[in-house]
């Protein structure tokens, strides 16, 4: 027997070894206590829907999983954990077009490639953005916001969820396509900013909507115009931005659950299965799109051009913009 026909025996020997234990592994697991990383302080839009689903993730595979909150670096900390962490099934993400898409271009060490070191478990949908105002502030139309930035340029302020957000780059695209100027204030999620807008010490936010529906709805600020092709069942009498002559300004900010890229596909495929069955439930779907959220499940496969283009249009965003990394 030839040295090259052993050395092609012993490796097919170690493929059907390493599927076997891969489906092994698959078949006990999981074993233990799942841990969640949301990137952000708890109580925000994107920790709400991870902790809804964590918990039914824990009832249909019979092991605890546990929501963990590491903010910091506009997500890049949580983010940069969960790429570092064993790819074994047992720390994952829920990341969104900040932590997977923004930060490669706004960061200039994020600490991971967004890309690279991740695997795609499901593509949730959306978080639609709405411009929101302080009660002290006099606009009641995006027009006259419009109007009130242009008089005088920068002395209105702006609130994101951190530099490279959804909220701050699709502030900065309304600034560019409108020829306004508000001056920036970032934070560290949408808790901190949602208090400081009720207060009116932050004029203006173009906030997630699930992050500031309960707010406007009960009066504590002014919702004007939503950045989205057409009204929002959660809010059908706030007018889209089309709708008061404001064009090319949409812009939504996705969420989806990620695992580490060398994570056995069999682990892979039950822990997609399970998110992508659970965002599915009609009970589910209802808490979850009552929070102002745009369900759009992908599995992996529909994913990752959905992925690749968002990364590609954002990139233009922050280019238009001239936004430089820090």
């Amino acid at each position: 027997m030839t040295s090259s026909v052993t050395r092609r025996l012993a490796l097919g020997l170690f493929a059907g070894a390493t599927l076997l234990a891969s489906a092994a592994t698959a078949q006990t697991y999981p074993e233990r206590v799942i841990k969640m990383v949301v990137p952000y302080p708890a109580g925000g839009p994107t920790d709400v829907i991870a902790r809804i689903v964590a918990e039914e993730m824990g009832k249909d595979l019979g092991q605890n999983v546990v929501v963990e909150n590491l903010a910091g670096a506009s997500g890049a900390v949580g983010t940069r954990t969960v790429a570092k962490a064993d790819p074994d099934g047992y720390t994952i993400v829920f990341g969104n077009n900040q932590t997977h898409g923004n930060n490669m271009f706004l960061l200039k060490e994020p600490g991971y490639d967004a890309v690279k070191d991740f695997a795609p478990l499901a593509g949730a949908g959306a978080f639609e953005h709405v411009f929101v105002v302080s009660n002290q502030l006099p606009a009641k139309s995006m027009q006259e916001l419009v109007e009130l930035a242009k008089k005088d340029p920068g002395k209105l302020n702006y609130g994101s969820t951190g530099v490279g957000s959804g909220s701050h780059l699709a502030t900065e695209l309304f600034m560019v396509r409108t020829g306004t100027k508000m001056t920036h204030v970032p934070f560290r999620g949408a808790a901190p900013l949602v208090t400081e807008l009720m207060a009116g010490r932050i004029d203006v936010s173009n906030s997630t909507l699930p992050s500031v529906l309960s707010q406007f709805q009960a009066g504590n600020m002014r919702a004007i115009g939503l950045a989205s092709p057409q009204r929002n069942p959660q809010a059908p009498d706030v007018p889209t931005l089309r709708e008061q002559g404001i064009t090319n300004a949409d812009a939504e900010s996705w969420a989806a659950f990620f695992a580490p890229v060398n994570t056995p596909k069999p682990v892979l495929d039950k822990l997609s299965g399970k998110i992508i069955a659970i965002l599915n439930k009609p009970d589910i779907k209802e808490r979850i799109t009552k929070l102002g959220f745009t369900l759009n499940v992908r599995d992996p496969e529909a994913f990752k051009p959905y992925l690749a283009k968002e990364i590609q249009t954002w990139a233009e965003i922050i280019k238009t913009a001239n936004i430089k990394a820090e």
